[in-house]
């Protein structure tokens, strides 16, 4: 099966020739993907260089002229590095565009902690009016993409990996899919832990939800689930711990009730490993998921 981030290319390259209003903008990264893209449309196929303050601005630079600008690079590169032109360049000066990132939390960890990003959708919290959408399968990440494109002049952060699901499921770039129902709890699973969490919830008297869009928060949806299943919620993030718990308190504000939040730690690995070392590292493969969930619940 192809990863997400092989599927970005040969969609972005499409969507460049369905609609004029599409431009590209990379720094290096992920060039290649793009050569014959390039020649077709050299005016909106941008490569600016190791220069990722740029990248973002003349991405935003481009949403002023009216197009739509697919801003691409490595999570650490694209939110953390160039914040401040993120903050000021697309946020302050209200236009939009879709921010693509690759390397998720740890996709490459012989890359080190300057290619790791597990921060990146707390630090967008920080901001207003961002959508952000997790995919958990290539599918599912094409789906997304054509939806952030189309999201007028809307501000989306569309958030790749390596880690994958099996199988796709029907996104709609808004709402969460129960896909187990229980009593017991809540589970609310995002992007590609998916997997990992229908197999450490097997047997299980809980609801499991599955969040590829986040941000805007389905509280909606997880009001729902907790009208049938107690107000016991845990949260299973691919990247930093605890980033959702807000959005799950100003959901259950009416309704009492506890959150684990399961994620990415804040200490740091300081041995590359491979994923799925880093993935029990962090407590988030099946396992460690049903010893803390079970615990969770049981309590």
């Amino acid at each position: 099966m192809d990863t997400m981030r092989d599927r970005f290319a040969p969609v972005v390259s499409r969507l460049l020739d369905e609609d004029p209003r599409v431009a590209v903008v990379l720094a290096e990264i992920g060039k290649d993907g793009f050569e014959e893209a390039m020649h077709r449309h050299p005016d909106r196929v941008i490569n600016v260089g190791i220069r990722e303050q740029l990248l973002v601005g003349a991405g935003a630079g481009m949403a002023l002229t009216g197009l739509r600008p697919i801003v691409h690079t490595f999570a650490s590169f694209l939110v953390e590095r160039p914040f401040e032109q993120v903050k000021l360049d697309f946020g302050h000066q209200d236009v939009g565009g879709v921010l693509v990132s690759a390397a998720a939390s740890f996709d490459w960890p012989s890359g080190g902690f300057t290619h790791m990003a597990p921060g990146d959708v707390a630090l967008l919290d920080t901001l207003d009016g961002w959508t952000v959408q997790v995919p958990g399968h290539p599918d599912e990440a094409e789906t997304l993409l054509r939806h952030a494109v189309a999201a007028d002049d809307d501000r989306v952060y569309v958030r790749l990996s390596i880690q994958s699901n099996k199988e796709p499921l029907p996104v709609d770039g808004e709402h969460f899919l129960t896909v187990r129902e229980g009593r017991r709890g809540v589970v609310v699973a995002v992007g590609p832990l998916l997997d990992q969490v229908l197999a450490a919830t097997e047997g299980l008297d809980v609801t499991v939800l599955y969040a590829t869009t986040v941000r805007p928060f389905d509280a909606a949806s997880l009001r729902r689930a907790t009208d049938t299943a107690t107000a016991d919620v845990v949260l299973v993030e691919p990247y930093l711990a605890g980033t959702s718990t807000p959005a799950v308190s100003d959901a259950l504000t009416e309704v009492p009730h506890r959150v684990l939040a399961l994620g990415v730690g804040r200490r740091e690995l300081r041995r590359y490993g491979q994923i799925e070392e880093h993935l029990a590292a962090h407590g988030l493969d099946a396992v460690s998921l049903r010893e803390r969930i079970t615990g969770f619940l049981g309590r």
